[in-house]
């Protein structure tokens, strides 16, 4: 018995398909203007049809752009825990813009702790001719890499970076606002002396979170107390060692609200180690809703970071060639877990 061939389509079949020319069916996959709108329909349908898959080198030489778009994140084996689910959000949202408009995507860890990471990371995109750039937090608000992104020309939208700077696209979420959200529920559990656990600080848009913990113990008449203000850097151990502090207070928290769930965990931790009851005689929140924040018991009441959403429209903002200062709000949704109740008689 012979091995069965596989023929692939070419452009020559999709045009047949959907009875157009193969420079219309050129355009529809290049995604270029010009294209009615039922023919663009028509011959997309020819292309799921026919699972057709273009030539990515004869694209490349043709318009001298990859169909790559490069998501560049910081490098989690830089870290001694590192949050795989963070990474993977956002490498699912912005598959899925991508797929939808044929492109592919480059993931790119990037250390910025090492030297010469600017003009490592200028060597990635000129290399492999991208079409465009996302850059995740905290690489977002390093303006060195930023500034070596735009020697290269290439469009890039940043997400959470902290604070908008004109000419620049980025999505974000609200961060200041759920934070204060967050405080608004405990402080309508009878939480009055609520603690607080800070993110590392290159984390800009992470550091919005303590602006929105002041904002929500301002709206509620509670007072801010230096002592009950602990730093962490993002990790489960930072989380534990600032709940040892916290929980060592003479007048120590009813409530502990971190900067993300990895803290949180870490908190909750270190809680049950001192015997202590959670919710009944401690509540604990996080921010992101990673997976661990689900795992734990109590499970966590956290705010859950629309990531997968933010990546997808930073590459449809790419993808639409935009330009120049825009900036998108993906909003944030408070999840109300196990891990908070009534503050303790």
């Amino acid at each position: 018995m012979g091995q069965q061939t596989i023929t692939r389509a070419t452009i020559f079949d999709v045009a047949q398909r959907a009875s157009v020319s193969i420079k219309t069916v050129s355009r529809v996959v290049n995604r270029e203007p010009n294209v009615r709108e039922k023919t663009r329909a028509k011959v997309e349908q020819a292309i799921a049809e026919l699972q057709y898959r273009p030539d990515s080198s004869a694209r490349n030489l043709a318009r001298q752009k990859s169909h790559l778009i490069g998501l560049v994140y910081d490098d989690p084996a830089a870290y001694e825990l590192p949050s795989s689910g963070y990474i993977i959000r956002l490498q699912q949202g912005a598959l899925r813009a991508c797929r939808a408009s044929m492109h592919e995507l480059l993931i790119h860890p990037c250390n910025f702790r090492e030297r010469g990471v600017g003009a490592a990371l200028k060597s990635v995109i000129e290399d492999a001719r991208l079409a465009g750039i996302v850059l995740a937090p905290p690489l977002s608000n390093m303006m060195r890499l930023v500034r070596a992104v735009q020697e290269t020309g290439t469009p890039f939208v940043r997400i959470s970076p902290g604070q908008k700077i004109r000419n620049h696209m980025c999505v974000a979420t609200n961060d200041a606002q759920a934070t204060a959200e967050i405080v608004d529920h405990l402080a309508s559990l009878g939480h009055k002396k609520i603690g607080f656990v800070t993110g590392d600080e290159t984390h800009a848009a992470v550091t919005n979170r303590f602006e929105g913990f002041q904002m929500g113990l301002d709206r509620n008449g509670l007072r801010l107390s230096a002592k009950r203000i602990v730093s962490g850097n993002n990790s489960f151990a930072s989380g534990e060692q600032a709940a040892a502090k916290l929980l060592a207070l003479a007048d120590r928290p009813t409530a502990i609200v971190c900067a993300n769930d990895d803290m949180a965990a870490g908190v909750v931790r270190q809680a049950k180690k001192l015997g202590l009851s959670l919710p009944d005689e401690l509540s604990v929140t996080g921010f992101d809703d990673v997976v661990l924040a689900r795992q734990i018991l109590p499970t966590l009441t956290t705010v859950r970071q629309p990531l997968s959403r933010m990546a997808e429209r930073a590459v449809e903002m790419l993808l639409k060639g935009k330009r120049g200062s825009q900036h998108e709000i993906v909003s944030a949704e408070l999840q109300l877990r196990d891990s908070t109740g009534p503050a303790p008689s």
